[in-house]
């Protein structure tokens, strides 16, 4: 007599693992991250050595940088675009493997074709700026929504660490390497960003066979569909407006002035070198914290970190002791990372996910397009106005403008 064969039982999903630190996706693409963090923070410096090795003008390695800021900012959006057309893998490995193009390039015009050098500068801009959006939209897809702030924790770990010891390193090896074979090595690290990360799967849906393939909008009605979704999020809007008024005046007005302050109020490169090492320092302090804790109101609490760039240049306005300088740059830089990884992680849970990269590219968009323009209206301000009266509209416009964008609906928590 046939019977009724028991049910079959489902087998449960793998329980996700303690810590990211111990899944091997989000480690290739942390380390993926990582080298290309320190292929962007050591190139400025290696070109530098080349000024002073002689085989690059000062006015040469101005436009050099120049072009390289150009190539980001021009593929920024694009990049943003494309990571939602198409695979973000597959954008991170064409992008870095462009940048990585780039340094034998650079190698080939050093001492012999300023063209050449411009050229290429600007096409390892253009890699690395159409990665960012890419990799943020990665580390959706391949990290769990549950691990994602202590993920993006660790990103910007990578991030200060290599700027704090890309340069550091970068100077260890020009003991031994010329300049060439330092750009080699460049280039080298962009191989690893294309080649590590591996392909996400977190926050990837698996597309419909029999379903017909959905006619594509042009790349400006694709790009303005990302501006659309921006603005559906106040909290959004709000962080933009803070980061203007943060990196366009605060930053940007303490780039110009701490060099000024510590040679002519203080006598030495010393107090510098420690206000810049001490912001860096502070950084990772910041992502160590906020990797763990959870703030009820984590938007109001990020808000109020990215306030805290305000003492910077408070700092500067006054005569104190070098010391209250330096401190009061790690407590800048702590509270800019208390802002940017809630930032990024609320981004990455909110914004609809085949929209992400674009979003993320206005993000990246502002941040590195507002700071040039700071830069060039911050000096000629100085120079008619005076430092403190400067220092002292940028400070009050640091802790205003985050102050007030913490009050549009939906800042609080950083969620609709």
């Amino acid at each position: 007599m046939p019977t009724t064969p028991p049910p079959t039982v489902a087998k449960s999903a793998a329980p996700p693992p303690r810590s990211v630190l111990r899944d091997p996706a989000f480690l290739r693409l942390w380390a993926g991250t990582t080298a290309s963090g320190l292929a962007t923070w050591a190139l400025p410096f290696v070109l530098g050595l080349a000024v002073l090795h002689r085989d690059l003008g000062a006015a040469g390695l101005g436009l050099v940088l120049a072009a390289r800021t150009a190539g980001f900012l021009a593929a920024v959006a694009v990049g943003g675009v494309l990571a939602d057309r198409h695979s973000r893998r597959a954008v991170v490995l064409w992008s870095a493997l462009a940048a990585a193009v780039a340094a034998p390039l650079l190698a080939a015009g050093l001492g012999r074709s300023l063209v050449l050098m411009t050229a290429a500068a600007a096409l390892a801009g253009a890699g690395q700026g159409a990665c960012r959006p890419a990799f943020q939209a990665l580390t959706a897809e391949t990290v769990a929504p549950g691990h994602r702030q202590q993920a993006n924790a660790a990103m910007t770990m990578a991030v200060r660490g290599s700027t704090l010891a890309g340069p550091a390193l970068t100077a260890l090896l020009a003991a031994f390497l010329d300049v060439s074979t330092l750009l080699l090595g460049i280039g080298l690290l962009w191989l690893v960003a294309a080649l590590v990360p591996g392909k996400g799967t977190a926050g990837a849906t698996a597309a419909d066979p029999a379903a017909a393939p959905a006619p594509r909008a042009g790349f400006r009605a694709e790009f303005l569909e990302g501006i659309r979704e921006a603005r559906r999020h106040p909290w959004f809007l709000a962080g933009l407006a803070a980061l203007v008024a943060v990196i366009a005046l605060g930053y940007s007005a303490t780039s110009v002035a701490l060099p000024l302050i510590s040679r002519d109020r203080y006598g030495t490169e010393w107090v510098l070198a420690a206000a810049m090492t001490a912001y860096t320092v502070g950084a990772l302090g910041g992502a160590l914290v906020i990797a763990r804790w959870r703030p009820r109101s984590q938007g109001w609490a990020a808000f109020a970190g990215l306030a805290a760039y305000g003492v910077a240049p408070l700092s500067l306005m006054l005569p104190v002791h070098p010391v209250v300088v330096v401190a009061a740059y790690a407590v800048a830089g702590t509270g800019i990372e208390l802002f940017n990884v809630p930032w990024f992680t609320a981004t990455q849970r909110e914004v609809a996910p085949e929209k992400l990269a674009r979003v993320s590219s206005l993000d990246f968009l502002v941040s590195y397009g507002l700071a040039p323009v700071g830069l060039a209206v911050i000096a000629p301000a100085i120079d008619a106005f005076g430092t403190t009266p400067v220092l002292a509209v940028c400070a009050a416009a640091c802790f205003l403008v985050p102050a007030a964008a913490a009050l549009v609906p939906t800042a609080r928590h950083f969620t609709r």
